[in-house]
């Protein structure tokens, strides 16, 4: 059996264009016809499949809650851990040196070669098939109990801990700023007084700042066991 048809057979789909899964394993160091457009165009379809999938499952999330959970099941380290479901180290084509390196189990590269996959069913075959393919894939991902909670920001998360214990929702304050306009650094506090607990974090926006310092602060609420 070739290597294009045993893959074929993992992905339960079997290519009109057989060349389109090939380009769809070629990373740029092997050659001129690599997938990157492929990963472009997956990337797009993977979230639409996605989306659809989270629509369905978690009927009474909001848009966030679904966007947040979305963003969760489609960053690098969820489609490295799919791509190795599949097998896929075994049929990349890497340049030389890139093979030579440990490419063919690079998590960036597995990644974008997922996707790259998926957009090329979508061109062989249209979205329904390559939609059944994310479905298939994530669905165990999906199925797990404690998804929604870990796809939370971190700023939600620490609001719906403190209201679960009838606490005041924490406030947050710029402490410091820090470099040139375009290239600044916030430093934000998060405090909870009713626990008498203050936190700092940083960050390139104020935002990204309060994340961190609600992060930080929501670690340690939960390492006292309070």
């Amino acid at each position: 059996m070739s290597e294009i048809a045993a893959l074929e057979r993992r992905l339960g789909y079997a290519f009109r264009q057989p060349a389109l899964l090939a380009r769809a394993l070629t990373h740029r160091s092997f050659g001129a016809d690599h997938n990157e457009r492929l990963e472009f165009l997956g990337d797009s379809v993977l979230s639409l499949a996605i989306a659809g999938l989270l629509y369905e499952r978690f009927g009474g999330s909001d848009e966030g809650d679904l966007s947040r959970v979305r963003a969760n099941l489609v960053r690098q380290d969820s489609l490295h851990r799919v791509a190795l479901t599949l097998e896929l180290p075994s049929f990349l084509r890497l340049g030389e040196g890139e093979a030579r390196s440990g490419g063919a189990r690079r998590p960036s590269i597995l990644a974008d070669a997922l996707e790259a996959v998926i957009g090329a069913i979508f061109l062989d075959g249209g979205f329904e098939p390559a939609e059944a393919l994310v479905r298939r894939l994530f669905q165990p991902l999906v199925e797990q109990p404690d998804l929604q909670s870990r796809a939370k920001d971190a700023k939600t998360e620490l609001q719906e801990w403190l209201q679960g214990r009838r606490l005041p929702v924490p406030s947050y304050t710029i402490a410091a700023t820090r470099g040139s306009a375009h290239q600044q650094v916030f430093v934000v506090n998060c405090s909870v007084p009713a626990l008498g607990l203050t936190e700092s974090g940083e960050g390139p926006s104020r935002r990204a700042a309060e994340q961190k310092a609600a992060q930080v602060l929501l670690a340690k609420l939960k390492a006292s066991g309070r």
